[in-house]
């Protein structure tokens, strides 16, 4: 009975934004203090639109929303879906073709205001999804912000291989915690900068790895990466039906991509960082690739 009801609830919120989309004028931006970004390709372009309602449906609705896309044709003749929102407050925006980091390099590099929060283009979120991010930002505003943090666990003097890692559940700073970004990411303006020191050192060995990258820049800078609590586990809903798949994480977890990514990406202070949870190992004298720590 639980597989049939979580169906029939997907079937009720995507045929309800669907009908937002269709009829509904009003816009789904507001007041709250973030821009969110994201991106999308191929066939999800066709269903985005739900995500991107989910979010306008908030009860804080953000500055502004922009989705960048890889496919100019598209941001000049986008899909009757698109457009709709483009007339209540969405921003289509070119981009190079970037992977996964299309959802924040483009949008740090054109120096957005405020915080900066990305979100997936295959999922649901529940109204107070922005709502609880920004809560957490004012408690917190020098920390990167997620609403789904795992904790690099560590054996026998080494990290753990990625599938085995444990999920934050206490907002007790440590340089193993790791955002992951289906659930929503909130980045202060501080770790944007940081991001733009970084460069684009993610192309040679991280290209379709963003949240390792994002983490090894946050470490290396000495950025707590703190969970948002109280949200219900199933409140992020996948997009159902759309046969996108989740390719990437599946090369990314089970084909063990990440790990390979974490062996050439973290140098030997930051392993030392994490084995020993100290953030005092990382070396300071070492030129850093991504600016000075913080």
């Amino acid at each position: 009975m639980t597989v049939i009801r979580t169906l029939v609830r997907a079937i009720a919120d995507q045929t309800a934004f669907a009908l937002r989309n269709r009829w509904s004028r009003r816009l789904i931006t507001g007041d709250g203090d973030a821009t969110v970004s994201l991106t999308t390709f191929g066939r999800r372009i066709r269903w985005v639109h739900l995500t991107i309602e989910s979010v306008g449906a908030g009860r804080v609705r953000p500055r502004r929303v922009v989705l960048w896309l890889d496919d100019a044709s598209v941001v000049d003749q986008p899909p009757r879906s698109l457009r709709r929102l483009v007339r209540r407050g969405l921003e289509l925006r070119s981009t190079d073709d970037i992977g996964p980091h299309k959802k924040y390099q483009p949008a740090i590099r054109a120096r957005v205001d405020g915080p900066l929060v990305t979100c997936d283009d295959d999922v649901l979120y529940p109204t107070q999804w922005l709502e609880m991010l920004l809560l957490a930002h004012s408690e917190h505003p020098h920390a990167v912000l997620a609403h789904r943090v795992n904790r690099i666990t560590v054996s026998d003097g080494a990290i753990r291989p990625y599938d085995r890692w444990a999920r934050a559940a206490d907002l007790v700073p440590t340089p193993r915690n790791f955002a992951t970004g289906v659930k929503g990411v909130l980045y202060p303006e501080q770790m944007q900068r940081y991001l733009i020191d970084a460069g684009e050192g993610f192309r040679t060995d991280a290209m379709f790895a963003d949240d390792i990258w994002l983490h090894h820049v946050a470490l290396r800078n000495r950025v707590s990466v703190l969970p948002v609590l109280g949200l219900p586990v199933d409140a992020v809903r996948s997009v159902r039906f759309t046969r996108s798949g989740r390719a990437l994480a599946i090369e990314n977890v089970d084909g063990g991509r990440n790990d390979r990514v974490i062996r050439a990406v973290y140098g030997p202070d930051e392993h030392r960082a994490i084995v020993a949870d100290d953030w005092t190992q990382l070396d300071e004298n070492a030129q850093h690739p991504v600016g000075e720590p913080a």
